[in-house]
């Protein structure tokens, strides 16, 4: 398993070196190979394509961050954890930028959503105060937030992730509290309250 590893992570950095050179679309496998010296059959033994291998690092990667995550965590908790996921997409930016332009049937936008969904779908459950997220809701805010994190990574003068989650905490703020003012105090108690309200 170790050296499996060993050569995934080979093969990965070989790709990342290749993306920061010149387009995805020009890279083929042969290429991945030379770079970290070894053959094509080590590479078909662990991915099916380079498309594969992309969606690998990101798995690995970003799964990491992921482990700790605490839905149970305090609200400044949260917002550091946050950070620190925009820190790496901000790290690993020139990656994602072209990882994420990436066009047909095996795209890494494909993958990146359907990854990011079941999470989204759990933050805003325990928003909800762990009840039942319909289609509708999920979808809602979850294009919301893939999309603006899509325009985020796909700018060539990408902001700082300090600064990428301060603008969404005041948007936010901004809307809840304008809802919030909108809505007459006697339907403000129909409301479903979140956990640490």
């Amino acid at each position: 398993m170790a050296d499996s590893n060993i050569t995934k992570r080979a093969l990965a950095t070989s790709l990342k070196e290749l993306m920061a050179e010149q387009p995805f679309e020009k890279i083929n496998v042969a290429q991945i190979c030379e770079r970290c010296n070894m053959n094509r059959k080590s590479f078909y033994y662990h991915f099916k394509d380079k498309y594969d291998l992309v969606n690998w690092i990101f798995d690995t990667e970003f799964i990491e961050l992921l482990k700790h995550e605490n839905l149970n965590a305090s609200y400044t908790e949260r917002r550091a954890f946050i950070e620190k996921n925009c820190r790496y997409f901000y790290q690993n930016h020139s990656f994602y930028r072209k990882a994420l332009q990436i066009k047909g049937q095996n795209s890494f936008s494909d993958h990146f959503r359907e990854y990011i969904r079941p999470f989204i779908a759990e933050r805003i459950s325990s928003l909800f105060g762990g009840e039942q997220v319909d289609e509708f809701i999920l979808d809602f805010f979850g294009n919301a937030v893939i999309c603006t994190m899509e325009r985020w990574l796909r700018a060539k003068e990408c902001m700082p992730p300090e600064q990428f989650v301060e603008k969404l905490k005041r948007l936010t703020e901004k809307c809840a509290h304008s809802i919030c003012q909108e809505i007459p105090q006697t339907e403000q108690g129909k409301i479903p309250q979140t956990k640490g309200q």
